[in-house]
């Protein structure tokens, strides 16, 4: 009888250690992104510090309430058949919890699929076409294109010195991402008093820019917005050299990357100016304590990067949702997931990344940006407020 009476009690110790195994569970996470292809420089660094924030939460955190974040990288290259090839492997075969989408094109082509499956994704580009109705499972890390267009048109205004109108021309790649620039800023342009004269469009694989930045000299443009990507951003800079061309340059927080300083030297020269939507080291925020501790643990970076930092911000935002799904339901799944998103309500990063809300019907993360200027030697020196768009009052701060 005793021996009956210890296996009885052995036997139900060996389930209860069995259940307490089944009920950690590994969050899968899957992400097409671009790692060989154009503009790779930002896709391995967005991917890189997904991963050590991911990383980091495993090992110092723990994971989320014990369980463990798997992250799952597709290398799309730049190409929308490989974006929807690994969607389609993320959701039917890895059984992804939710998914990270790298270009405009790429998201736009895999949101059907991800409807379908109904899976919730952050597109890591902020092309506002992306949230285009039906917006369902389909999520933003921070203010669209739209919002950089308003952004850095306000900007524009605000430093024009002169009774003319501002005169300002558009350069962007002729893809889904270069146009996400142009409908806005024509309409804000519009509502602003300031005048388009020129847009300029171009292959991303395009070497030379001599001819588009001729045609924006001869349109009278004092002011160049660029959509394209930093090497794009020094082939710019090195055409408008050689021809005598000195417009005040701006561009989207995807204009810079590690390769963009290093290519850039002697290029650069200051004349950046973009919008950034974002914690900076000047901040000596909470968020970019955490972000340097990464730079430390993982030395992936050392120093400030956009492209890392967004990769950190992709991170966090999905970590958060987690978070949230675990507390709400004990369990982690796309559904959860998605219904944590849409609980979003000014979402506190510590200062990483603006205050995210997201709704059932908005996916937009926020509309709050700041200009910055960039240095040559790699620094980010924020030359206004954090202001909204259309809302709050620009604030021009002393260099």
């Amino acid at each position: 009888m005793k021996n009956k009476f210890w296996i009885t009690i052995l036997a139900a110790v060996f389930l209860i250690a069995c259940m307490g195994t089944v009920q950690a569970k590994t969050i899968k996470v899957g992400a097409a992104i671009n790692l060989t292809g154009p503009a790779s420089t930002w896709g391995k660094f967005h991917e890189k510090g997904q991963r050590d924030y991911f990383n980091y939460v495993n090992e110092v955190k723990g994971g989320v309430f014990g369980n463990k974040i798997k992250m799952i990288t597709y290398d799309t290259a730049y190409k929308v058949p490989e974006a929807i090839a690994a969607v389609k492997k993320f959701v039917l075969q890895d059984k992804v919890d939710i998914i990270a989408t790298w270009s405009a094109g790429e998201g736009l082509a895999a949101k059907p699929i991800i409807q379908e499956y109904k899976v919730p994704t952050i597109n890591y580009s902020t092309s506002w076409e992306i949230l285009e109705k039906p917006i369902d499972y389909m999520y933003l890390p921070f203010g669209s294109y739209k919002m950089d267009c308003h952004a850095v048109l306000e900007y524009i205004k605000a430093i024009h010195k002169g009774k003319e109108a501002p005169k300002v021309g558009l350069l962007t790649y002729n893809n889904a991402y270069g146009r996400s620039i142009h409908a806005p800023s024509k309409e804000y342009a519009e509502k602003l008093g300031i005048k388009i004269v020129d847009v300029e469009e171009f292959p991303p694989k395009t070497v030379d820019l001599n001819t588009e930045l001729l045609r924006l000299q001869k349109a009278g443009a004092d002011y160049v917005f660029m959509q394209m990507l930093p090497s794009a951003i020094i082939t710019a800079f090195k055409s408008a050299d050689r021809i005598n061309y000195n417009p005040v340059f701006l561009g989207t927080w995807t204009s810079t990357d590690p390769d963009f300083f290093k290519m850039g030297a002697g290029l650069i020269k200051d004349r950046l100016t973009i919008q950034f939507p974002g914690g900076l080291p000047v901040d000596k925020s909470k968020g970019m304590a955490v972000m340097q501790e990464l730079w430390k643990r993982y030395k992936t970076v050392d120093k400030f990067d956009a492209s890392y930092w967004e990769g950190v911000v992709v991170g966090m935002i999905m970590e958060h949702a987690f978070i949230k799904a675990y507390k709400t339901g004990k369990d982690i799944n796309p559904g959860t997931v998605n219904a944590a998103l849409e609980s979003f309500k000014n979402e506190n990063f510590g200062g990483l990344v603006p205050k995210i809300t997201y709704t059932k019907n908005d996916h937009g993360a926020s509309f709050t940006a700041r200009m910055v200027k960039v240095k040559e030697d790699g620094t980010f020196i924020p030359v206004t407020n954090f202001y909204v768009p259309g809302k709050d009052k620009i604030k021009l701060l002393k260099k």
